[in-house]
């Protein structure tokens, strides 16, 4: 079978900003009734932190976007996808959409700062004195860690707080808001996982499958029975039994076999306990939320997402809530762009923007 199955199934397999400007003096008619001179702005600035969890070090980068003086601003956390997904939202060195240092800027635009950070078994983290994979747990913890030491920072506003997920992120964003005292003041989950982790898996590979069939490369029996393979490998590693992938394409077989094998099995079984609307039932009321979905994500389609919304809207949550962007795909890409192409669609830039209009800030405002 082509590639493009597998693909389907990458939830595991593939597992910064305005130029500083100085404000010139202001006059009056005459030079006896002169205006004071305006402060200069503190221009717009990438820092490199590093913070510790679980005694293991990570690494990440702060963007302070260009700000009056002593001004405090509102900070956003970017948590990255599934799998080894870097800082900027990369897979280095074969997948590179840059898809958070992008919303970083974006953020930046608006007056945001952010932090992003590689997570473990990425850039300068690696696995943090591990040899396999952490549990969901151990990431949550990660990323609880990178929201304090992102709070602490002195430009940033301990009462505006952001948090902003994107793919699995968005589930990763819902626990550490479950997890930490001083509660985010605002959740954009961006794509966000929206179903048990291999539910999603599921209905990724049938809907592959589905489109092999229509391209002429298996038969409708052949997709049935392949089909069958997966839910029962699925329901065998859920009832702790041995997976049995035989009679499967090899490509499923293969992917199969690295979700199910001792490397990515711990978090594979912790990540697939939660049901991300679930958690999301239990975000403190006038929590600020932004959910987008993709009309052309094949990977969390908007059809997935209505139980998030509405647990979401059950808990008493405020903003924008749903925001249906018409013919975007998972990397918040117009469809057709290719995945490497460092590019934000206008629809998603304008949802974000929409997300902080309670904390935007202008460096001249």
């Amino acid at each position: 079978m082509r590639s493009r199955t597998l693909r389907r199934g990458r939830v595991l397999a593939a597992l910064a900003a305005a130029a500083a400007a100085v404000a010139g003096p202001a006059f009056s008619a005459t030079p006896a009734s002169a205006a004071p001179r305006a402060a200069a702005l503190v221009p717009a600035a990438d820092r490199e932190i590093q913070f510790t969890a679980d005694g293991a070090t990570a690494y990440g980068t702060v963007h302070i976007p260009a700000h009056r003086p002593g001004r405090k601003l509102a900070a956003a956390l970017l948590i990255p996808g599934s799998g080894p997904t870097d800082r900027n939202g990369d897979q280095p060195p074969a997948h590179t959409p840059h898809t958070l240092s992008l919303l970083a800027g974006a953020l930046g635009g608006d007056g945001v700062m952010s932090l992003r950070f590689d997570k473990y078994g990425t850039g300068r983290t690696g696995l943090g004195g591990r040899h396999r994979a952490p549990d969901m747990a151990a990431y949550t913890r990660q990323a609880v860690a990178a929201y304090r030491a992102l709070r602490a920072q002195p430009e940033a506003d301990p009462r505006a707080p952001l948090v902003v997920g994107h793919s699995e992120g968005g589930l990763q964003a819902l626990l550490v808001d479950r997890a930490v005292t001083a509660k985010p003041a605002g959740l954009a989950l961006l794509a966000p996982q929206d179903l048990r982790l291999l539910d999603m898996l599921d209905f990724q590979l049938a809907d592959g499958l589905d489109q092999e069939v229509a391209a002429g490369h298996l038969t409708p029996a052949q997709a049935e029975l392949n089909k069958r393979g997966i839910a029962r490998a699925i329901a065998d590693f859920r009832a702790g039994r041995p997976v049995d992938t035989s009679g499967l394409l090899p490509s499923l077989a293969t992917l199969l076999g690295g979700v199910f094998g001792p490397v990515n099995a711990d978090f594979v079984r912790s990540d697939d306990a939660l049901y991300p609307p679930s958690v999301a039932r239990g975000v403190a009321p006038g929590t600020r939320t932004l959910i987008t979905c993709g009309t052309a994500d094949a990977d969390v389609p908007c059809r997935t997402t209505w139980p998030l919304r509405a647990a979401l809207a059950a808990a008493r949550t405020t903003g924008p809530g749903l925001r249906v962007l018409p013919g975007l795909d998972h990397f918040l890409h117009p469809a057709g762009t290719p995945t490497n192409e460092p590019v934000l669609a206008p629809a998603a830039r304008r949802a974000l923007h929409d997300f902080v209009r309670p904390w935007r800030q202008r460096p001249t405002g």
